[in-house]
């Protein structure tokens, strides 16, 4: 063992690219001298289940020999699978594999193991906050796994990390399960939709010079580690503010008992086409505190500010943002528009919302926004992000990179 894994939350979780990383071995094994002991009994009224902890009369240990099937990293079955690890000396000693069951939308978590020389280090608890991660990034209503009946350490643990017992398969593995004393069971944490905040619960209004730092750290908060490890987007807000295009009149923050949670920032855009030129207008951050999010802040923010926009005259807003939530706000995408990229593309994330009917299908053309979105280079981001509560750079399902 390393001397940094020695020390006690002294390890990194790095992704476990399936191309390096598939079919791998899991040897799970474990010894125990308990088990929660299964009951069925047929009654006039239906069944009577009774689940309770007993000893064993000797020791039990499970080996990965013992099973047909050993567990691996990337099984076939599991299609859309993503697994994080800790690496020691790059031998992998530890892990979770992670797989979406999109059409309950829930998340399986279909391996976790951490190798009993690692084991009481904070590691398997890290590795389960990665899990609980993707759900919240993912808006996920439940993080569900198996274990066995006999695993009474790895059922302690689930317990204590919040999950709960949502059902059982009295024959999963074999026929006499139940004899055998290894029952499936299934477990899961279920995430309550949020409740919708109201206008009269926020306050919108524009931002004050005292608010800008901390609309630039719920910013980083936001989208970290959303689109790709860390973010930028925190830099761009300072940037923006600083800009001749930046539209302060439009642009607005929402407030909930007196603190920032969440922004939405205006910049001045281009439509040109045969030497005219339409002004426009684009967006950067639409964003909203994480603890927030899914409550309805972000549709506030914008119904609120596309009527300013409007009456301040302008014919419409291009944006590039999220293809599964823009057009339920009246966005399509710009080959709809007749619209395309500076350099003649289209793709889903590319959209426009007419603010005066019909005015940007009638002009089309080219596309452009403020140079302030492409100057953010990696070293100043990470220099303005000193400022902030450090948060860690991890890869999720999903990122650009």
């Amino acid at each position: 063992m390393s001397e940094q894994i020695r020390r006690k939350d002294s390890f990194e979780i790095v992704p476990l690219p399936r191309e390096k990383w598939k079919g791998t071995p899991i040897p799970m094994r474990y010894s125990t001298t308990e088990y929660m002991d299964v009951a069925i009994e047929r009654t006039e009224e239906g069944f009577l289940v009774k689940m309770e902890k007993k000893p064993f009369a000797e020791p039990v240990t499970h080996t990965p020999e013992e099973y047909d099937f050993p567990d691996r990293l990337y099984q076939e079955h599991w299609e859309k699978a993503y697994a994080w690890g800790v690496l020691d000396g790059g031998e992998m000693v530890a892990c979770i594999e992670t797989c979406p069951e999109e059409w309950t939308n829930r998340l399986m978590v279909t391996e976790l193991w951490v190798h009993e020389g690692y084991r009481r280090r904070g590691i398997a608890h890290a590795l389960m906050a990665l899990a609980k991660e993707q759900v919240r990034r993912e808006r996920r209503r439940a993080l569900i796994l198996e274990t066995q009946s006999c695993n009474v350490g790895a059922i302690a643990f689930y317990l204590q990390e919040g999950f709960t017992l949502t059902g059982f398969d009295s024959c999963c593995y074999q026929n006499h399960d139940l004899e055998r004393k290894e029952v499936r069971l299934n477990l899961g944490i279920l995430y309550n939709r949020k409740p919708q905040l109201t206008r009269e619960d926020v306050e919108i209004r524009r931002e004050t010079e005292d608010e800008f730092h901390a609309t630039e750290e719920m910013t980083m908060r936001a989208f970290w580690n959303k689109h790709h490890r860390g973010c930028d987007e925190h830099l761009l807000v300072h940037k923006m503010r600083l800009s001749k295009d930046y539209v302060p009149e439009i642009s607005r923050i929402a407030v909930k008992d007196g603190k920032v949670i969440g922004c939405i920032m205006y910049c001045r855009a281009w439509l040109k086409k045969e030497g005219e030129t339409m002004e426009i207008l684009n967006f950067g951050p639409l964003c909203v505190e994480p603890r927030w999010q899914g409550t309805g802040v972000g549709k506030m923010l914008l119904e609120e500010t596309v009527a300013l926009a409007r009456e301040a005259g302008f014919a419409g807003i291009i944006i590039y943002g999220e293809p599964d939530y823009y057009p339920r706000r009246g966005f399509v995408t710009c080959d709809k528009l007749g619209i395309t990229t500076a350099d003649g593309k289209n793709f889903d994330a590319f959209m426009g919302y007419e603010l005066v009917e019909g005015a940007l299908q009638a002009f089309g053309g080219s596309f452009y926004e403020s140079d302030v979105f492409w100057n953010l280079p990696a070293e100043e981001v990470e220099a303005f992000s000193t400022q902030f509560p450090a948060l860690k750079k991890q890869y999720f399902p999903g990122q650009w990179d």
